[in-house]
């Protein structure tokens, strides 16, 4: 199996319950911290395999993608559900699932279509903004230094689909001005949030190594990103991308998963 397969398997984390107390209660937000903004990610990973679809663009691994993402999205939404440790977090997965359900039926709703492209975006970033509010309300409540990063880092694997989804998007000539503008704001984000991971007081020799790799897949991504023209899709780079925000996130989930376990 080639390596950029691989990751449509490897991102099916195990399950978690919330232990009562002590150190285990408090590696177990850290997981749920990384699981809730698994799911931001999951939300623009989904769109990007969607567009890629459509596309005709690594059609057999875009459909696994697609899969994937929608699995991995329900099975976590439940497993968050049930950690809720407030009502206001339980009402937030409650509205979340309500969103994502509108989003995977436009997701599975046939062969994918231009016409469909901007309300998938748009109902893309509902989820991917109650995503992040969960994300944020379940890191709010850890009293480990360590939670911060796991909640930049995962962000990260967000930023690395979102940058492939609208890029996929426009070149299709779908909301292309909206996309450009998100585009040129993620990319600054990633690089900001890259360079205050290098320098967080938590790293480990290991973590900087593979944040060193994430850098190194970024320059090839960025350098595939700036072969975006509108609505004149091009193959080679719109494969490039989708290939190139697979690695990116594979190598930074496994960043993200050791933050988490972070003594």
């Amino acid at each position: 199996m080639k390596r950029r397969h691989c990751l449509v398997f490897a991102l099916a984390a195990p399950t978690f319950a919330r232990p009562a107390s002590g150190a285990d209660a408090a590696h177990a937000f850290d997981e749920a911290i990384n699981k809730a903004g698994r799911q931001r990610m999951l939300s623009q990973r989904a769109c990007k395999a969607w567009f890629a679809k459509g596309l005709d663009v690594v059609p057999d691994l875009a459909a696994k993608v697609l899969a994937a993402s929608i699995a991995l999205f329900e099975r976590q939404l439940a497993e968050l559900a049930a950690f809720a440790p407030e009502p206001r977090i339980q009402d937030l997965y409650a509205r979340l699932g309500t969103a994502w359900t509108g989003y995977k039926t436009l997701l599975l709703r046939g062969t994918p279509s231009r016409g469909d492209g901007a309300d998938v975006l748009d109902r893309a970033g509902q989820v991917l903004k109650l995503a992040h509010e969960g994300t944020g309300m379940i890191e709010a409540l850890s009293t480990r230094p360590a939670s911060h990063w796991v909640n930049v880092c995962g962000r990260q694997r967000m930023l690395s689909q979102r940058l492939a989804a609208l890029h996929l998007g426009a070149s299709w000539g779908v909301e292309a001005g909206f996309a450009q503008a998100e585009i040129a704001k993620a990319r600054t984000e990633f690089a900001a949030a890259q360079a205050a991971l290098e320098k967080a007081p938590e790293d480990t020799p290991q973590i900087r190594e593979e944040l060193q790799m994430a850098d190194l897949q970024w320059g090839f991504f960025d350098a595939a990103l700036r072969g975006l023209t509108p609505g004149a899709p091009d193959p080679v780079s719109m494969s490039n991308v989708f290939t190139t925000s697979e690695r990116i996130l594979e190598v930074m989930d496994g960043v993200t998963g050791r933050f988490a376990k972070l003594g």
